[in-house]
């Protein structure tokens, strides 16, 4: 950013991209949800949805893609984590829907 320009600017033009970025975001997870949906499709038991040995897998390819980008890895971690419970969650509402 440029050093000529007050904090109130910086910050300005700091949200400025953060909502450009978010705009990307929202149409892909959006997108995931719907795969989510897929996936809760095909399974039977409940016992199906929480997967422990995909989800400590996807952790640790996210923490290393996180590593190699320069980001810190327990961040980006913490908001996967959040997320695929969050999906958790609405798969479990959602699965108690059917019967």
């Amino acid at each position: 950013m440029n050093r000529n320009l007050t904090n109130k600017q910086k910050l300005d033009k700091a949200r400025l991209e953060i909502d450009k970025i978010d705009s990307k975001l929202l149409p892909l997870i959006v997108k995931r949800s719907k795969m989510v949906n897929i996936a809760l499709e095909a399974k039977i038991k409940k016992s199906q949805i929480i997967d422990q040995k995909r989800i400590k897998s996807i952790l640790i390819k996210v923490g290393k893609a996180a590593k190699s980008k320069s980001a810190d890895p327990n961040l980006i971690k913490s908001i996967w984590k959040s997320m695929i419970w969050n999906f958790i969650d609405y798969e479990k509402k959602e699965f108690k829907k059917r019967k």
